[in-house]
């Protein structure tokens, strides 16, 4: 996982194509602070019609680390990173990082696990429903292009 203190994130690329380092919005929302609005700037800096960017990718291993430790089940952390996931692979969005894809993936499969948990939890059965469609595209990252692995 790229580390909040490497050099690195100042020349990653969100979804505008123009560099976005999202530290701050990551650092408020492990933090708690002024939740809605961070998502607010993740989601309009991070994905733009399809488009997404290295820093879109960076950020998952760390939304994912949020939610877990957070423990609050939060919608905008499946969608965001189903969505990211989903637009990985489209014409005109860069590559994964090969010094990413570990941390990427793994962070992928251990959000669908937190997911499955927080929906067997759940004492409102309406309640998972939001992010469930979302949850059904984590298990199995799309190394090939292809859904359901490699």
């Amino acid at each position: 996982m790229l580390g909040l203190d490497d050099s690195r994130w100042a020349s990653l690329k969100g979804g505008y194509k123009t560099r976005f380092d999202p530290r701050p919005q990551l650092v408020r929302l492990e933090t708690g602070q002024d939740i809605a609005t961070v998502w607010h700037e993740l989601w309009g800096e991070l994905h733009h019609q399809g488009n997404v960017g290295d820093a879109s990718y960076a950020v998952v291993p760390h939304v994912v680390r949020i939610h877990r430790t957070r423990g609050v089940a939060d919608w905008n952390t499946y969608v965001m990173v189903a969505v990211i996931e989903l637009a990985r692979t489209k014409r005109d969005n860069p590559e994964l990082p090969a010094w990413l894809e570990q941390d990427y993936f793994r962070a992928i499969t251990e959000l669908a696990e937190i997911g499955a948990a927080e929906i067997l939890r759940t004492r409102e059965p309406a309640n998972p429903r939001p992010f469930a469609p979302s949850l059904a595209s984590l298990p199995f990252p799309r190394a090939s292009g292809r859904m359901g692995g490699s």
